[in-house]
């Protein structure tokens, strides 16, 4: 079996594509990270949808919440459980 040099090059740039979005990944967690910091220490409120949120939690209704969340804010759907995961562990 013999690989063409289009196979390797579109093999390369898979690559390098996977890596590039880790990276951008990474950076996008880091930016995050520093807007909560800023928002805390400048006493921006959260989201009022969390409110809405922790009330649907609270009710058992995890599914309609992560369903919420991902109609308000555009989360994926494992983002939007993983929000309403977060929103729960601050309440234990």
């Amino acid at each position: 079996m013999e690989i063409s040099f289009i196979e390797i090059l579109m093999l390369i740039i898979g690559f390098y594509l996977f890596f590039t979005v880790i990276k951008i990944d990474g950076r996008v967690k880091g930016i995050k990270y520093t807007l909560d910091q800023i928002s805390k220490q400048a006493g921006i409120p959260e989201n009022p949808v969390n409110n809405e949120l922790r009330e649907l939690i609270s009710q058992g209704d995890d599914v309609k919440a992560v369903k919420k969340v991902r109609e308000t804010l555009g989360l994926s759907l494992v983002e939007g459980k993983q929000y309403i995961d977060a929103l729960k562990a601050e309440n234990k």
